[in-house]
């Protein structure tokens, strides 16, 4: 089954359950260079008058280099595909070839964006604001200390992005 464009209008699913609990893959990049990670942080809203969706990537991420370097990226949902999100999740792209290891076909959609074959629905989003989180912005301590520091990693860098198009099977 293709993948075929869809009204984001249309959109009935459960972003807190398919995030949450079936996880995402983000990715980055071109057809030609890509990444990308399991994520199971982020959100799907409406923003300054026009559907986006929410991702936190920390820096030491492979991921982190294509975000920057990319204007677009894309939110896939493989359903119970647990075997792509835990490759995606735990190996680096920096030594790994995460599509082949994951059995993920790349799929170029609009604007150059990577998704994949096995997919069953694909957000195309482009970049609109980008910050690092800061510790002094934190007004509930228990999420501080509870996510960040020791070997938890450094503070995630938040994307707003619009979304531009989606693709379901």
């Amino acid at each position: 089954m293709e993948m075929r464009k869809i009204d984001i209008k249309a959109l009935d699913e459960n972003f807190i359950r398919n995030i949450g609990f079936e996880y995402m893959l983000v990715c980055s990049g071109s057809r030609d260079s890509f990444n990308m990670m399991t994520a199971s942080w982020g959100g799907v809203g409406f923003v300054w008058n026009r559907p986006c969706a929410f991702v936190m990537i920390r820096p030491e991420r492979y991921t982190y280099k294509f975000m920057e370097e990319n204007p677009h990226f894309t939110l896939s949902f493989l359903g119970e595909n647990r075997h792509a999100y835990t490759v995606c999740g735990t190996k680096s792209g920096r030594d790994t070839d995460k599509a082949k290891e994951a059995s993920l076909t790349p799929l170029e959609l609009s604007e150059g964006a990577v998704s994949f074959v096995e997919a069953r629905l694909a957000l195309v989003c482009r970049k609109i604001y980008a910050d690092g989180m800061r510790p002094d912005c934190f007004l509930d301590e228990s999420v501080l200390s509870a996510w960040y520091g020791g070997k938890r990693g450094g503070f995630h860098k938040l994307y707003i992005a619009e979304i531009l198009s989606a693709y379901a099977k």
